[in-house]
């Protein structure tokens, strides 16, 4: 059996799409949560729930930091 240890071509021609599409996502289940925190009485799980989308507003920060990043690179 032969293996190909060559590594992969380091492709980022489509890397700025791939962060907002993460971005639209993440946005998509922090609104998702929201309207779940409507619904639940469970004060444990509304505090879940508020960390978690906060988690998601600091990937959100990182992920438009990274697009910016990535459209300058790519203007070069």
């Amino acid at each position: 059996m032969t293996y190909n240890n060559k590594p992969n071509p380091d492709d980022r021609s489509d890397n700025v799409e791939k962060l907002q599409a993460m971005v639209h996502n993440t946005i998509e289940n922090m609104e998702a949560a929201e309207e779940s925190l409507r619904f639940t009485d469970s004060e444990t799980q509304r505090q879940e729930i508020e960390a978690k989308n906060e988690r998601r507003r600091e990937s959100i920060a990182s992920f438009r930091s990274e697009i910016k990043d990535e459209a300058h690179d790519s203007q070069q």
